[in-house]
């Protein structure tokens, strides 16, 4: 069902809010277990499926999906090449509406902000917009954006996710906050700190929720083969002698830190990342030059 947004819970008055059954906004998040927040329709599909899956066809496990822009800018070519932004945002927002459907989720809110707005001065109204939906969720997992994804879109949400949460840690932290692979993997990780997602769980799920997103996936954009190559690859090359302990799996990153010192900052939490890394390669190759 389709429930219209509540001024006090959301801020754009044309913010989407798919329910699944006969409840009550409230209800609907507040029996949530796994948290999703993406920046555009099916990010949730393809970095979050651990979550989807966990809780596909159970009945104490729920996931809440949030996308956070309209779908106005997205990219179009074959049957979708002479939309209009106004036709593709409809029809983004119906392909979102069935990937919930199809995944069972609880909820699936669509906030509706331009990517303009997300990356400019209105952020902090998406910021309250996620506060308001974790206060009412208190998610025991959490997926955003990872903070060395290359799009801006992804890590303007990531800020606000984190300042979310931050603002409602007082009230409630969740377990795991976890930093999704999407426009950049995270197979340079540290093995020792990567967080495996294995995605093996209900294949013909897998392939249900990927052709929800006709509009990219013909409209020239195949993140269908995109992402289950990664995981596979991610899974086939983790480990340079042992046999494959996974069919399909996505890198996540542990987030958690940035709820635990709120004065950590996300850009001194990833250069660490990063600098280990370079420190990584460096001593390599100098042991063997």
């Amino acid at each position: 069902m389709l429930e219209a947004c509540s001024v006090s819970l959301l801020h754009k008055t044309d913010s989407d809010i798919w329910l699944n059954g006969e409840r009550s906004i409230d209800d609907a998040l507040s029996r949530g277990t796994h948290l999703g927040i993406g920046a555009h329709q099916d990010d949730l599909e393809f970095m979050a499926y651990e979550g989807i899956a966990a809780c596909y066809e159970m009945t104490d496990l729920w996931f809440v999906g949030v996308t956070v822009t309209d779908g106005r800018g997205s990219s179009r070519a074959g049957p979708f090449k002479d939309y209009s932004d106004e036709q593709i945002r409809e029809v983004r927002r119906e392909e979102q509406r069935q990937a919930a459907e199809i995944g069972q989720y609880s909820a699936q809110l669509q906030l509706d902000y331009p990517s303009s707005e997300l990356k400019g001065d209105q952020r902090s109204n998406v910021t309250r917009d996620l506060y308001e939906i974790i206060s009412r969720v208190k998610p025991s997992v959490v997926y955003v954006h990872q903070p060395a994804d290359k799009h801006d879109s992804h890590v303007a949400t990531l800020a606000c996710s984190i300042h979310a949460l931050r603002q409602a840690a007082e009230e409630h932290i969740p377990a795991r906050v976890v930093g999704c692979e999407v426009w950049r993997g995270l197979d340079w990780l540290g093995d020792a700190e990567k967080i495996p997602m294995v995605c093996d769980q209900y294949p013909d799920l897998v392939d249900r929720l990927y052709k929800v997103f006709r509009s990219q996936i013909e409209g020239g954009k195949r993140y269908d083969l995109a992402v289950e190559c990664r995981r596979r690859a991610n899974a086939t090359m983790f480990d340079s002698h042992g046999s494959d302990m996974w069919e399909s799996v996505a890198w996540g990153i542990d987030l958690k830190p940035l709820l635990e010192n709120p004065n950590l900052s996300i850009e001194a939490f990833i250069q660490e990342k990063t600098s280990a890394f370079a420190a990584d390669v460096r001593d390599r190759v100098r042991q063997y030059s």
